[in-house]
């Protein structure tokens, strides 16, 4: 049972870095490649369809590791409050942007609003990588360290290729380029690398480390049943809003 919801932490994980990481890489490309309103209007609006399905995956991160790591659950909070506070301020922020960016249509409105989006989305990506270097050392050594700042940079450049290369599946022609479902495949599992090499170091860790096995009856009761549905959920979006002629066009909600 322990190497069961390993795995499922794994996929949780990695499942969010390779989603999650295209709506913060394209927040990360809004400045850079969003000259124009319209522009703009059209990156947002191509993870519009994507980003409350994306998030849920790191709602399910997050309870994975308190029902099933709670002692690791306490030390993270702990050792990483400053940036784990950062990091929701930053999540908040670049939600904040999405949500009230065309609620009027004044220029400096939209433009503070989408620098929200795009300093969220870096806050939401350095602080990832920071608090995987830290997870990497056991949380001895603090996030905010040359190598945990490294680490950050990494996965934020990983997130806007991640970014770049689902407006070229999106969008084709948009971004300046196209690309196939296949290279948006390997761009995710690119952007998941970080996380899969720390929980593949910190694998002996984690099994030891792991609830009651009572607990985890309980949790596989209450959670496994529910997860088929999660996914045909996620795989009703990505048929529902794919690129082609019969995709549902651009929602514009955001």
């Amino acid at each position: 049972m322990e190497l069961l919801w390993f795995a499922v932490f794994a996929v949780l994980l990695a499942g969010y870095f390779a989603l999650e990481g295209f709506d913060l890489g394209v927040g990360l490309l809004l400045p850079l490649l969003g000259r124009t309103r319209a522009d703009r209007d059209r990156m947002v609006a191509a993870i519009a369809p994507y980003v409350l399905a994306n998030e849920v995956w790191l709602v399910a991160v997050g309870g994975t590791l308190a029902g099933v790591y709670p002692l690791l659950d306490g030390r993270v909070l702990s050792a990483l409050y400053p940036l784990v506070v950062a990091m929701l301020l930053s999540w908040v922020l670049r939600d904040a942007g999405l949500w009230f960016r065309r609620r009027l249509g004044g220029t400096l409105w939209r433009g503070v609003w989408d620098a929200a989006i795009a300093f969220g989305s870096l806050g939401l990506s350095a602080g990832w990588g920071m608090a995987l270097y830290a997870a990497a050392t056991g949380f001895q050594a603090p996030a905010v360290h040359p190598l945990g700042l490294l680490l950050g940079v990494v996965v934020t450049l990983l997130f806007a290729f991640h970014g770049w290369t689902f407006l070229a599946w999106r969008t084709p022609g948009a971004s300046g380029a196209a690309r196939s479902g296949r290279a948006l495949l390997v761009s995710g599992a690119t952007a998941a690398l970080p996380a899969l090499g720390v929980l593949v170091a910190a694998m002996p860790y984690l099994l030891e480390h792991t609830a009651a096995p009572a607990t985890l009856n309980v949790l596989s009761l209450m959670v496994l049943p529910v997860a088929p549905i999660l996914v045909g959920a996620q795989v009703w979006v990505w048929r529902t809003f794919r690129p082609g002629k019969d995709a549902v066009p651009l929602p514009s909600f955001f």
